[in-house]
């Protein structure tokens, strides 16, 4: 008993110190993309000097700080939560248990809203490499991450940028999670579960699904039964979300407020 209390333990702390690995690592990112945005800001003080555009100084320097400076911090800070919060992912009822559940999409999506579709995909991308050093699927787990996050917020993001309205951001976002639901059979029978078989037979991944509903006898079938609603699921959260905080966060995000 005092056995299984230690392991207990030791389990736990472990993923307190993975969990505060994250945090900093996290924090490291802001800190370097805040660097790069200063001396970006700088160089572009430098060469202004030489411009004779016909805008002020004052008003280029207000331009750049409160756009691009500001669109790499925040993009920054958005792939830190979306790092933590892709950690703290949590298995669902009736799913295998290499299938887990976590809203790190949404900063994503705020960000592919606020500021394009690539610094959405961005956050995707640096979340994933983050992960990888914490990974219990060999990388596998964060590939499918990275390909279904791509295929959530580069459509809403397209969409939003060509209407900025709040129809359009909804529609977008719904489109969204349509594609990455429809990817993720694609995705997952090419690329994804061939690669996983190399950890896992494909004996054991079909036994897996099958525990849960003994009709499943393949791939498709699994993919289609349990992949297929479990990530449009996912997606219609990270949208239900996203709509009711973005309009609040954005005169932040934007440095409206400011």
């Amino acid at each position: 008993m005092i056995g299984c209390e230690s392991r207990t333990d030791g389990t736990v702390r472990m993923k307190e110190d993975v969990l505060k690995l994250h945090f900093h690592l996290a924090g490291y990112i802001c800190e370097v993309f805040i660097l790069f945005g200063s001396i970006f800001q700088q160089k572009y003080e430098r060469s202004d000097t030489m411009s004779n555009n016909k805008k002020s100084k004052d008003e280029k320097k207000k331009i750049m700080s409160g756009f691009q400076i500001r669109k790499m911090t925040v993009t920054a800070i958005l792939a830190a939560v979306s790092t933590v919060l892709m950690f703290l992912s949590f298995n669902v009822p009736f799913m295998p248990s290499f299938i887990k559940m976590d809203f790190s999409e949404l900063p994503a999506l705020i960000a592919a809203f606020a500021y394009g579709p690539l610094s959405g995909v961005i956050v995707c991308l640096i979340k994933n490499l983050i992960n990888l050093l914490s990974t219990q699927t060999g990388g596998v787990g964060e590939l499918s991450n990275f390909i279904l996050g791509c295929a959530f917020v580069l459509p809403a993001g397209l969409i939003y940028k060509h209407k900025k309205t709040k129809k359009s951001a909804v529609l977008g976002a719904l489109l969204g999670a349509v594609i990455m639901a429809a990817f993720s059979m694609v995705s997952n029978y090419y690329i994804v579960y061939p690669i996983y078989t190399k950890f896992m037979p494909m004996d054991v991944i079909i036994a897996a699904y099958s525990s849960i509903l003994p009709s499943i006898k393949n791939l498709w079938q699994a993919l289609f039964v349990f992949n297929l609603p479990f990530t449009f699921a996912k997606g219609l959260v990270n949208v239900l979300i996203a709509t009711l905080i973005y309009k609040p966060l954005s005169p932040i995000l934007k440095g409206k407020n400011i």
